[in-house]
């Protein structure tokens, strides 16, 4: 397969910084769209796999999955898209498209595992897949999403993946304006849940550690906020809420959280990965029919549904722009929540250098 050689900012390293490099994307095959990448979103999973925090890294790696980008080539196959639109790609660029979940349009938990946009495995050219610390990328149509035009497109960015991640779960559980939904943590995904809830009508509540988050949890929509560590509010609200979105991504106490759910209601973690500790009280649980779920990322259906979702509500993240060559940084800052609420990079300083 023809492969032609393109500018992008990753490691060669555990232990080393971000830099320039060259990496190889294929070129457009009859099913492909070619975007030329204007925008892409900084996520915690970025530093995670660069780091190599999770194990399984291949490096050299290009972190990315939060593309916004102009179509530059489209394969004789695509009818999707045309030379010029602009395009998406989220975390998601391959799947077998063969088993029962992703017959269901639920890609994200292929049963034979998907292709990730980064530290996948590209079956064309039998490497890792490069994520959109890069000038371009080649992607299957079927996992290229279409933007709305109106919304501010550095802005649409994390929606790819903070968006998703919450919008996901929401939707599963059929929340609404009959719905009670509460938010732990106030960081990129938990202040996109409490916009996306928000806009689906329900009630929302943040819930957060210490009380100056008060302000911002409110001004992006949130109709109350709940200190987490006052057991005098967290009383207040015990049984209220159908639905609970954890976006902590750190190993937490969750029993408290679970003695808030409604009879039937749940909690779904979405950012945290690992053993829970301490220990899961059950009782509350059985007594209750409440359940401690979990969830990643969203199908393509589902992230289009998204994406039109937030054009029609105006919903876009809050971020902050930076150039390429600021990402170690960035990183830095991302490990102190020093963001409100989402990095996104301007691809044109990679270009310009």
């Amino acid at each position: 397969m023809n492969t032609q050689q393109v500018k992008a900012y990753g490691t060669e390293a555990i232990d080393a910084p971000l830099q320039q490099l060259n990496i190889l994307r294929r070129d457009v095959t009859v099913n492909d769209v070619e975007i030329d990448i204007l925008y892409c979103g900084v996520c915690h999973s970025d530093l995670h796999t660069a780091r190599n925090d999770w194990g399984g890294t291949v490096y050299p790696a290009v972190p990315g999955h939060e593309i916004i980008g102009r179509v530059t080539n489209v394969g004789s196959n695509v009818t999707k898209f045309k030379v010029g639109d602009i395009a998406a790609v989220g975390c998601l660029v391959d799947s077998c498209k063969q088993c029962a979940s992703c017959k269901q349009d639920l890609e994200q938990y292929c049963l034979t595992g998907f292709t990730g946009t980064y530290n996948g495995k590209d079956k064309h050219l039998g490497i890792q897949t490069f994520g959109g610390y890069s000038e371009k990328v080649v992607v299957d149509e079927h996992f290229v999403l279409k933007v709305p035009h109106h919304l501010d497109l550095p802005a649409v960015a994390p929606l790819l993946c903070a968006g998703i991640t919450t919008w996901s779960p929401l939707k599963h559980w059929n929340v609404g304006s009959h719905s009670n939904v509460a938010v732990v943590g106030l960081g990129g995904l938990g202040h996109m849940a409490i916009k996306l809830a928000k806009g689906l009508g329900a009630h929302v509540t943040l819930f957060t550690r210490t009380a100056d988050k008060e302000k911002d949890a409110l001004a992006l929509g949130a109709d109350k906020v709940i200190v987490s560590t006052n057991p005098q509010q967290m009383s207040s609200v015990k049984g209220q809420f159908d639905l609970i979105i954890d976006t902590v991504p750190y190993v937490h106490d969750v029993n408290p959280y679970v003695a808030t759910l409604n009879i039937s209601g749940t909690l779904v973690l979405v950012g945290y990965l690992g053993n829970l500790t301490p220990m899961l009280n059950t009782v509350p649980m059985i007594l209750g029919r409440k359940s401690i779920a979990g969830s990643v990322i969203g199908g393509i259906v589902e992230t289009q549904e998204l994406l039109d979702f937030c054009g029609k509500h105006n919903i876009v993240s809050d971020i902050e722009i930076i150039q390429m060559q600021e990402i170690n940084e960035a990183y830095e800052r991302m490990l102190k929540s020093d963001v409100r609420y989402r990095f996104v990079i301007d691809m044109s300083s990679l270009k310009a250098k």
